[in-house]
């Protein structure tokens, strides 16, 4: 919600006109974000219809035959296994895996952009350490990787995205029951939507091919993501068992919107798991690839530096785990893997990297940082950066506010803070910075960032009024809007303006380039 409300504001700054009110999901409705989504698209199409009738020529309340089922979008050539397929399929080093990854991306329909289909380089893991205490109930890691064969370069800010290796039991279990063979060589190819009669798109004929198992594991994600309410239109068609076909129209019907998604998104059923429930759905190969949701990499603030820390790339990742309303224990694919990783076993993980939101700092510039919980990551590589410029030459201070749960439970990192934040170090009062942290369940009141915030808040406006930038990283659920409302009830007070002119003065920093936000949900 935090990036809608942002581009709206955005778009109105500029002059924008909205065609209809802003519309947020809400995956608390009983009917999860498609119960808000469905009714705004409705009106959306309608609004639409309103403004130029020629966009739907047979309007915008046409019923579609349930009964007919067009070819899928994607065409799929099975090959010969001679000798050159098997040569490049079959190579165990990292460039044959890192060709056989990009073939098999830029072949998807999901359209990989082609950037983010050959993997940059390959890290290997040299590190894996838990940073929260046992037992507490919250499994947050410190991960160390060293660069293999070619060294990426990157920034303090950066982000990192990694491509999840799917449980190879999941895949084999996904391809046994959909009757596959493995070692099939395919291409996957795009039919061509202007001539419904040519097979195929003609600028993808050209790809080479790949193990089918390959295409699978590097581009399907089958045993992590739950599938849309089109896959169980679609499986519908082909259940052979009535009750089955019965209660897959069912589920792809309005009336039945609430208990698909109590039965899916709720639970977060996989492909593997909802086709499993429905053992009499043989679906088409070329159908499977053009439902399943991709598999996506996942992108991590680097909490390194490349001066402090060279040849490494550090992560700070909280392994992501819920449970379901039926009691089903759910972790997120890439952090669950990431965790159960040994680094005596050697293992590499294919990375792209690219520029996060926080832009790297000069040494002179004074900053302010704001980053709870796993928001601290890319502040680590700052402050580590900032040290070693600091046995140089002169460096601007940095006041850091850090927030966690418990002081016994997660506080992350706390030795390198302190650490930094004693004997005149980057982080210290007397460089003119600070280090102050809020535990918010150590005391029966809650205490925040933002109260932290308020404590010190004429060391903020000391450091904004000579030229401070800010930089905040967490959650984007209220941290993001809460902290700018501290801003403007400090630089209110301290200054002695009216709040409405403190946010106009936040704004303008914002626009300078000196208010920067990396949040995520």
């Amino acid at each position: 919600m935090f990036v809608a409300k942002k581009l709206d504001k955005r778009l109105s700054d500029l002059g924008g006109t909205p065609i209809i009110e802003r519309g947020l999901g809400d995956d608390q409705h009983p009917s999860g974000y498609e119960g808000s989504l469905d009714p705004w698209m409705s009106l959306l199409w309608s609004s639409l219809y309103q403004i130029n009738p020629s966009l739907f020529p047979i309007g915008v309340d046409v019923v579609p035959d349930m009964k007919l089922l067009d070819q899928s979008k994607v065409s799929v050539r099975y090959h010969v296994k001679d000798g050159a397929s098997l040569i490049y399929s079959t190579t165990p080093d990292l460039e044959s895996r890192a060709s056989q990854i990009e073939r098999a991306r830029l072949m998807s329909p999901a359209r990989f952009p082609s950037d983010k289909s050959r993997p940059h380089c390959w890290l290997k893991m040299t590190r894996n350490c838990l940073l929260t205490r046992a037992g507490s109930g919250r499994d947050v890691r410190h991960l160390e990787f060293g660069f293999h064969s070619i060294e990426v370069e990157y920034e303090v800010g950066d982000v990192v995205e990694m491509l999840p290796s799917q449980n190879p039991d999941a895949v084999d279990a996904f391809i046994r029951r959909c009757n596959l063979d493995p070692e099939s060589i395919i291409t996957v190819q795009l039919r061509d939507s202007s001539n419904p009669d040519a097979d195929v798109d003609a600028d993808a004929a050209s790809g080479l091919p790949v193990r089918l198992r390959t295409f699978v594991e590097s581009t399907m994600d089958v045993a992590s993501a739950s599938p849309r309410r089109y896959f169980f239109e679609v499986m519908s068609y082909f259940a052979t068992a009535e009750h089955e076909k019965e209660r897959l129209e069912y589920f792809a019907s309005a009336e039945g919107r609430d208990d698909l998604y109590q039965y899916n998104q709720k639970e977060r059923r996989t492909v593997l798991e909802v086709l499993e429930d429905f053992p009499s759905v043989q679906m088409p190969f070329e159908w499977l690839i053009q439902l399943i949701p991709p598999l996506k990499t996942r992108a991590f603030s680097i909490s390194s530096s490349p001066i402090a820390h060279p040849n490494e790339v550090h992560l700070t990742m909280s392994v992501v785990s819920w449970v379901t309303p039926f009691k089903r224990k759910r972790y997120g694919l890439c952090s669950k893997w990431l965790a159960g990783l040994d680094p005596q076993q050697g293992v590499f993980v294919p990375v792209w990297f690219q520029k996060g939101l926080l832009p790297a700092p000069s040494p002179s510039l004074p900053l302010i940082l704001i980053g709870p919980g796993t928001g601290c990551a890319p502040f680590r590589g700052f402050v580590a950066e900032r040290a070693v410029q600091s046995q140089y030459g002169p460096t601007a201070p940095i006041l850091f506010f850090f927030g966690c749960r418990n002081k016994e439970d997660d506080f992350l990192y706390s030795d390198f803070w302190l650490f930094h934040s004693q004997d005149g170090g980057v982080l210290s009062e007397e460089k003119g910075g600070g280090f102050y942290v809020a535990f918010s369940r150590d005391q029966p009141r809650k205490v925040y960032v933002q109260h932290k915030m308020q404590e010190h808040g004429q060391r903020v406006w000391d450091l904004l009024s000579n030229g401070a930038s800010v930089y905040i990283a967490g959650s984007s659920t209220k941290m993001p809007s809460d902290v700018m409302s501290t801003f403007e009830e400090i630089i209110s007070k301290e200054s002695g303006v009216p709040k409405e002119a403190a946010a106009r003065w936040l704004r303008a920093l914002e626009k300078a380039g000196r208010y920067h936000v990396e949040a995520w949900s």
